[in-house]
This record gives structure tokens, C-alpha cells and sequence, in this order.
């Protein structure tokens, strides 16, 4: 009887092939990874490694990236800003003292007249003088507006605007008087009178009376509105209409 015992087979399970090259572990491996894989060809052909994320969008083309575009964005931002919505303005003379005095840092609204609203009496607005008051921007407080009759001085010396005398205390430079010049206007639809706080030293439309425009300044001239002051921090405060025209009746209605 031959004594050799005969494989079962679980052990020519194990033995190494016929050809005598011994099983490649790696087989098994890449196999077990492209199943888990989902089954994506060449999955494992990088050895396991994902691709890298490349840069992409405006930054990849401007030098610096993200570093240098932030600032260009914020830039854009503010000179949009400037344009449309906030103008900074510096006081360049003492006009419009004691409330704004020169050096002062203010912010202009230009969109307080964009949407059908216009001036008011009371308002301070930051206009272009050319070809009324001189070359450049002037900033005045709103008097009259188009309709209204507007006379220097009463008995007390006060400036009456349809009919109605105006305390102009509030805002008036100490020890100036509403005007040492006399006028007696009606302003034309469309325009603005305006004067100075510190009226001893500010050239207004009472100064332009003989002028071409008698001294009016046209709505469409108008940049906007001050309503901040913003600079230097100590004088910040905000410029709101005072309650000295509130009273004022409305052109036609005049109290006289």
C-alpha cells in the first residue's frame, strides 16, 4: 500500500501555483482597494494619493492672490462709496461757525435728495458755486426754496421767511446779527437761498443779489447734504435740521 499520505483540500488550497511563482500579496490589496473605491478604474494607480486642489477664480489671475486683491476690493468699495452714497468734505473757512468750524471733517449725504426729496429750510447742503458763487464747492444753510419770499429784516432784525420771523439763535455765530444787508427775494422754483451761520464772514447769496441768478443756487447744483461731523473725533456730533423754520408756512400761505 502506498504509505503517502493524500492532500485534502484545503491544502492544495495553499500551495503555491503550478508555475512555481509564489502568490502576489499586492493582488489581494489592489483588489480590496478597487472594490472600495467603488469600483473607479484607476483608482489606485497614484498609489493611493488624491489629486492636489489647484487655485482657480479671480484670485488665481491678479499677483499676490487674495493679499493684494483685498485691498483692491476694499478701494473699489470706498471710491463707489464716495461717489454715490458718502462724500467726505472739508470746511475751508470759518462761514459756517460756530457749529462747523475750519478743518472740520464732514459727511456728505448724497443720496438725501435722490429719491424726489429736496432741500428744506434748515438743511446745510455742500453745492458747486461755478458759475454762481465762484469756482468750487461751497456749504451754506437751506433759507428759502423755491416759492418762498424772503425778506431782511423785521423790527427785531430777524429774517422773515413767508411772512414768519425766524429765531436763528441756535445756530447763529454769537454776536452777529442776521444780516447788515437788507433783501427782500422771491425764490424761483427750482433754486435754493442760502446763507452762512457766521454771516459777518460769509459771502451768500446776499452777495450775489446783482449777479446773473440773483444769488440763487440751483437744486440740481446741490451735492448732498452734511449730516456728520465726523473729524476730529472730540467735535463728532450729527447736523440735524433745527426746529427754527419748523413754523415756517408754505409758500402762498404766508402769514402776511
Amino acid at each position: 500500500m502506498d504509505s503517502e499520505t493524500q492532500p485534502t483540500e484545503r491544502d492544495r488550497s495553499s500551495r503555491p501555483s503550478d508555475s512555481g511563482t509564489p502568490p502576489d500579496p499586492e493582488a489581494r490589496e489592489g483588489r480590496s482597494r478597487f472594490a472600495f473605491r467603488g469600483g473607479r478604474p484607476g483608482a489606485g494607480d497614484r498609489g493611493g494619493q488624491e489629486p492636489s486642489a489647484e487655485p482657480g477664480g479671480v484670485a488665481a489671475w491678479v499677483p499676490g492672490g487674495w493679499i493684494t486683491l483685498t485691498p483692491l476690493v476694499c478701494l473699489v468699495f470706498l471710491l463707489l462709496l464716495s461717489a454715490f452714497v458718502l462724500q467726505p468734505f472739508r470746511i475751508p473757512s470759518g462761514s459756517m461757525e460756530h457749529g462747523l468750524r475750519i478743518g472740520d471733517r464732514v459727511l456728505v449725504n448724497k443720496l438725501a435728495y435722490r429719491f424726489g426729496a429736496g432741500p428744506q429750510r434748515g438743511d446745510i447742503v455742500v453745492f458747486d458755486g461755478t458759475g454762481t458763487f465762484g469756482t468750487g464747492d461751497y456749504i451754506k444753510r437751506v433759507v428759502g426754496v423755491g416759492g418762498d419770499h424772503v425778506v431782511c429784516c423785521d423790527e427785531e432784525g430777524r429774517v422773515q421767511v413767508n411772512g414768519r420771523s425766524v429765531d436763528e439763535s441756535a445756530f447763529l455765530y454769537p454776536g452777529d446779527s442776521p444780516s447788515t444787508v437788507r433783501f427782500d427775494v422771491v425764490v424761483p422754483d427750482g433754486t435754493l437761498f442760502v446763507l452762512g451761520d457766521h454771516r459777518a464772514r460769509s459771502s451768500d447769496s446776499r452777495d450775489h443779489l446783482g449777479s446773473p441768478g440773483g444769488g440763487m443756487v440751483p437744486v440740481d447744483d446741490v451735492t448732498g447734504r452734511a449730516d456728520w461731523i465726523v473729524w476730529p473725533f472730540g467735535h463728532t456730533t450729527g447736523l440735524g435740521r433745527p426746529d427754527a423754520y419748523a413754523r415756517v408756512p408754505a409758500a402762498g400761505d404766508s402769514d402776511g
